[in-house]
């Protein structure tokens, strides 16, 4: 990750989703490695805010009941803040591919909601995560992350002589997060009989730590409009599975609605305003928003660039990947 780190003193953050995988991996590096003002947990689950509250015991910390799709809940939230970081979303393919207006409300506009917000209070840095998933979509989860990382960018422009900006953090499938097959396998095996719907995909995976380490990174070096990308590595699933349940039955029932055979973290058009910046990948705004880019030595990359999950230059290996679920406290 780049050199340098955001300044948490006395800051007021925001954090949306916050009861989620991200938001308190996100909030425990904050609670333990910084000295923010007040953290602010904004989602719409009481008994998840419950337990939060119990485990973290720290006065810092506030609880705030409320959904992305509520604007005025929002703009009350976020009065006073300095820091806002959106996670919340409808992240599972198939929940979003069979409630696509429910999805719509909380990833796009949830999204504007989160914006106007920002904008009405002033807030200085907003950083909304992103997916693989919105690059080349070709389900309504990514196409709907796609929009809201479109809001998020060229909101710049609504910013005027305000001090709001916007950016953006984009990775891949997080370690052991709910959802993922990790889990899946692990729960599988148990039965002797693992199922994969394709024996040729290939995925980006980042640990939670490198997710949160990106967010921080964001915050620093955000000048508004940026998608910034990490560099991670990739994984065949049938080496995940090999992995993770060796011995085992593999019985294929074929790629889900929704679902491709690999992922993209950056596109060839999205290459041509792409420069390598102190070991990551920052997409520039198309749109010049900027009088000067502090990313000037930045290293353009190549003509036709893509990052892809089947054309990367950095696999996992198979004990790699058990030292890192171990390193998450994940038993394999």
């Amino acid at each position: 990750m780049a050199n340098g780190s955001f300044d948490w003193s006395n800051k007021v953050v925001l954090v949306t989703g916050g009861t989620g995988t991200f938001g308190k991996a996100f909030v425990r590096h904050l609670l333990k490695h910084h000295n923010p003002h007040a953290i602010r947990i904004y989602s719409r689950d009481e008994f998840k805010q419950f337990h939060m509250q119990q485990e973290f015991r720290d006065e810092r910390l506030r609880f705030f009941i409320g959904d992305v799709r509520d604007g005025e809940r929002l703009i009350k939230a976020c009065r006073g803040v300095d820091v806002i970081v959106h996670a919340a979303a409808m992240k599972q393919v198939p929940a979003c591919e069979y409630n696509p207006f429910e999805a719509v409300k909380t990833n796009i506009l949830g999204a504007t909601n989160v914006i106007d917000a920002a904008l009405f209070n002033e807030v200085p840095k907003v950083v909304a995560l992103s997916t693989d998933k919105a690059v080349n979509p070709v389900n309504l989860y990514g196409a709907t992350k796609l929009c809201s990382d479109k809001l998020f960018i060229h909101s710049n422009a609504y910013s005027g002589d305000r001090s709001t900006r916007f950016a953006c953090v984009r990775y891949g499938n997080v370690l052991g997060s709910r959802g993922s097959v990790i889990p899946l396998f692990l729960e599988q095996r148990k039965s002797g009989v693992i199922t994969l719907t394709d024996e040729r995909m290939t995925r980006f995976w980042i640990t939670t730590e490198e997710a949160v380490g990106l967010v921080e990174t964001a915050l620093h070096l955000m000048q508004g409009g940026e998608i910034f990308v990490p560099h991670i590595p990739s994984m065949r699933i049938v080496d995940l599975a090999e992995t993770l349940a060796h011995g085992c039955e593999r019985r294929v029932i074929g790629i889900r609605p929704g679902e491709k055979l690999h992922e993209v973290l950056i596109n060839e058009d999205e290459g041509r305003y792409t420069v390598r910046y102190q070991g990551i990948y920052i997409v520039q705004p198309a749109i010049d928003l900027w009088k000067s880019s502090k990313y000037a030595s930045g290293e353009p990359v190549e003509a036709h660039f893509t990052y892809a999950s089947n054309t990367n230059d950095w696999w996992l290996s198979g004990e790699e990947l058990k030292a890192m679920l171990i390193q998450q406290g994940i038993n394999i």
